[in-house]
Parts: C-alpha cells; sequence; structure tokens
C-alpha cells in the first residue's frame, strides 16, 4: 500500500490510534509509521493481532507499544497514557478512530459510553501528553454527521446518534485545544467497505451496504480512508474542523429534495 505521507515527514512524532488492531486503525497507524512516527497500538480485546501488527513494523525499523486498553473504562485509559508518557514522553497526533455500538451483549448505553463519553475521556486523559503543535483526529461516518438532517439505516441509527453526540462533544472542547496549539479535525466517510461495522451492518440489513454503494457511485475501501484519515493529522486544520471524504451530495442535498 502507498503510503499518502512522505517517507521521514513524521520522524521523531508519536502517533496513537485507538482500536487500531484492524482495520482503518490499522491501516492509520501503518501509514503513521511508513512515515517515521512512532506509533501506540490500541485495542480492547484482540491483543494477537495488535502484536502480530506491532512486530510487522518493528521489523522495518518502528519504535511502538501495543496497549490494551478497554476506552470506556477511565481506569484502563489512565494506565494506557502513563505507559505512553513512560516510552515516549508526549504525543504529536491522537487519532481517535475506535468506536462500536453494533456488538451485541454490551449493554443499551454502550454506544453513548464508547462513542461519546469515551473519546472525551481519551482526549482529556491525553492533554497532559499533547503540546503546542499536536493534532487531533476524530473519525466519523456520514451517516453519523449528517443525522441531523439525513435519516439512516434503523439498524444504525443508536450508533450515528452516539457517534454525532460525540463529535458534538469534542467539538466543545476546540476553543480550549485552539488555546493549547493543538489542531483538531473531523474526518467524515461513507460506509467503509471491509469494515466491522459494515459487516455488522450487512448482518442486520443484508443489501444495505450494496445500496449504499449503487446510490454514492463508490465506497472507499480501508486502506483508501485510512490514507485520508492519516493526512488529516499532518494537513492543515479546515476552517470548519472538517474533511469530508467522498461524495456528500446525497447527505447536503436531502433535505431540498425530500418530500416529507
Amino acid at each position: 500500500m502507498n503510503s499518502p505521507l512522505q517517507p521521514g515527514s513524521l520522524a521523531g512524532k508519536t502517533a496513537l490510534v485507538t482500536g487500531s488492531s484492524r482495520g482503518i486503525g490499522a491501516d492509520t497507524v501503518r501509514y503513521f509509521a511508513a512515515a517515521g512516527a512512532n506509533v501506540v497500538i490500541n485495542y480492547r480485546s484482540k491483543a494477537p493481532r495488535a502484536e502480530k501488527l506491532l512486530a510487522e513494523l518493528e521489523a522495518n525499523g518502528t519504535q511502538g507499544l501495543a496497549i490494551g486498553a478497554d476506552l470506556t473504562d477511565p481506569a484502563s485509559v489512565e494506565s494506557m497514557m502513563d505507559a505512553v508518557r513512560e516510552r515516549f514522553g508526549a504525543l504529536d497526533i491522537l487519532v481517535l478512530n475506535a468506536s462500536g455500538g453494533m456488538e451485541a451483549g454490551m449493554g443499551e448505553d454502550y454506544a453513548l459510553r464508547l462513542n461519546r463519553d469515551a473519546q472525551v475521556n481519551v482526549l482529556t486523559k491525553a492533554l497532559p501528553l499533547l503540546h503546542e503543535g499536536s493534532r487531533i483526529v476524530f473519525v466519523t461516518s456520514h451517516q453519523a454527521h449528517f443525522i441531523r438532517t439525513v435519516p439512516t439505516m434503523p439498524e444504525y441509527e443508536p450508533v450515528a446518534l452516539s457517534k454525532r453526540a460525540g463529535e458534538d462533544a469534542l467539538r466543545d472542547l476546540i476553543p480550549t485545544l485552539e488555546a493549547k496549539g493543538i489542531g483538531f479535525t473531523v474526518v467524515s466517510g461513507d460506509m467503509i467497505e471491509g469494515t466491522i461495522t459494515a459487516t455488522l451492518l450487512e448482518r442486520a440489513a443484508p443489501g444495505a451496504i450494496d445500496a449504499r454503494k449503487e446510490a454514492a457511485g463508490k465506497l472507499y475501501n480501508v486502506s483508501e480512508f485510512a490514507a485520508e484519515v492519516a493526512q488529516a493529522a499532518v494537513d492543515p486544520v479546515p476552517a470548519d474542523n472538517t474533511r469530508l471524504v467522498g461524495d456528500v451530495s446525497y447527505f447536503t442535498e436531502y433535505p431540498a429534495t425530500s418530500g416529507s
């Protein structure tokens, strides 16, 4: 996979990506590592997969950590940040990629606890490690970003609402971040083929992904979207703190074209 970042452009920098043992998070970590960054791979329960990714990167000279942390547990997040401080001293890039809410048996408030409360807590716990020039990227979907104006599939609605609540809570922190010289960008993309969310959605509503692909014309795959996430961590922060990936005409034109 071709990295969107210049080789060596992140030398000496440290990047933490939540939920990065697989999928978008893992490929984002690969792009940062290819640019020379130290990387912190965070996972909830998939230790072997995270350790395998770390070994792959270390074989190419990357310095890294694989840290298990339940992001909904503040003490677990605190321990992760302590480990980052002990190993690398500071954080230059924080990517808030982990999300969920469609998993079975996690409790009805799990989506909000993970997609809103945990995101704010991770950022807050990371603040002492961040500094002027550091960057934060929050990863979301168009289905969540535009949920206030465009309905989504019923099966995905609780996740979309909780993701938007998380985005709003993080945006409330922008003045605090800007005062510290820390950049914050929301990266929003359409449904991504090959992600666990897409798989669970397809299971709940067969044909949903194909229907979305037909409507959009194209859906990004995992590595393509991860490249956008990695790029957002180094590009200038957009004026509205938002990077929309792919076609958004369906979402932006919806109110004008709906009949009700």
